[in-house]
């Protein structure tokens, strides 16, 4: 599942995008989570679409880091008039819900919507709907709702990887002792990546000792919890620890220091492939993370984003597969997500371009760095 054909594959969904002729400029960028911003020519350009990019928080840092600017590079290459009106809701379901609300009073043609409530999104494609917009949702699913498109990874398939590494890691799992720390209750994706995991760690023997779901996905709550946990099990009684992201695992590594327990005689699972995250395991702090390619997703989304707006079919060959939500079989986009440990870095982020070894091996990772084989790699 790691290897440079695995990477190769996931890739190979999200095509690169057409670069378009005559490339205008698109004006500044200026971003903000408590407020939207708006991306885009000011010229008008006599065709040009204005399309809303919804994300759902930024505790998780791939959102602003590589959601945001790589949709935004995607949507211009595609149309160099099309504007992004862009906000982030910060975990609040009702300042998403505004959010949506404004894209739509200002003029958006297509929303591209990552809900912070699975549940509650509904009510914001239903009033999408009645303007006649198309919604995309993005990354998590919509549940009960009408969305044209989705787009996401196989959340089943990253709780199951994150499961298998978690097993091979602990050598003889039958007996163990494991903590759980699951995402946000709130997340459709986290219940998904808990039922990969399930799967896997159910059928290995391993003894769950404490499970939590952590909600907002907020790492300060991940740390609580596990410190909750080292209290009630004992130091010595923690084998192993599922973290669902890398923003969880870093909690819970704080926990264990600071209760002192080596995190390196423990392996802790995440996802994500942040940068923090992907030095711990150089570090031999964390275990593993689960990479979801950025460029793939973010790519695919601005594809049928810009086709909902111009009433063009999706590109040939995009949609792979259908997922219910409960309401209705959705035409989705499922990406691949590859398992990454100390073994396969070079050969997955930093082969892919999403870090370069100056951005992982600054002072106390370089010597890891180069154990892991990443001195002198761009």
């Amino acid at each position: 599942m790691s290897s440079k054909t695995t990477l190769r594959t996931a890739l190979t969904v999200g095509t690169l995008l057409p670069v378009a002729l005559g490339l205008a400029a698109c004006g500044s960028d200026d971003s903000g989570s408590d407020s939207g911003s708006t991306t885009g020519s000011s010229s008008g350009g006599g065709g040009g679409k204005t399309i809303a990019l919804l994300l759902p928080e930024s505790k998780t840092a791939r959102y602003e880091a590589q959601d945001k600017p790589g949709f935004e590079k995607a949507l211009k290459a595609l149309c160099a008039d099309c504007k992004v009106i862009y906000s982030n809701a910060d975990q609040d379901a009702s300042k998403q819900q505004s959010q949506a609300e404004s894209a739509i009073t200002n003029g958006a043609d297509v929303l591209v919507l990552d809900p912070v409530d699975a549940e509650s999104a509904g009510a914001m494609v239903t009033r999408a709907k009645q303007s006649k917009i198309p919604v995309i949702s993005y990354d998590r699913l919509i549940s009960k709702a009408p969305v044209d498109y989705y787009i996401s990874f196989d959340n089943l398939k990253v709780g199951k990887l994150q499961g298998e590494n978690l097993v091979k890691a602990l050598g003889t799992p039958a007996g163990k002792s494991i903590v759980m720390i699951n995402g946000a209750p709130t997340d459709s994706n986290a219940a998904m990546f808990k039922k990969g995991a399930h799967s896997v760690l159910d059928a290995s023997g391993v003894k769950i000792a404490k499970e939590y779901d952590t909600p907002d996905w907020s790492p300060d709550k991940a740390q609580t919890e596990m410190e909750q946990a080292i209290t009630a099990i004992g130091k010595g009684g923690i084998d192993g620890v599922y973290a669902a992201n890398d923003g969880t695992a870093g909690g819970a590594i704080a926990a264990m220091k600071g209760g002192g327990i080596d995190p390196t005689k423990v392996p802790v699972t995440g996802q994500d492939a942040e940068l923090a995250g992907v030095q711990r395991i150089l570090a031999g702090e964390q275990y593993m993370t689960v990479y979801k390619a950025p460029k793939p997703e973010t790519e695919a989304a601005a594809k049928l984003a810009y086709a909902l707006a111009t009433g063009k079919p999706a590109p040939a060959g995009l949609i792979n597969g259908k997922t219910n939500n409960g309401s209705v079989d959705v035409p989705s986009v499922l990406l691949d997500p590859v398992a990454v440990t100390k073994d396969n870095i070079k050969d997955t982020v930093v082969a892919d371009g999403t870090y370069t070894a100056a951005q992982l091996c600054t002072g106390k990772y370089a010597k890891a760095c180069a154990a892991a084989g990443l001195t002198g790699t761009r």
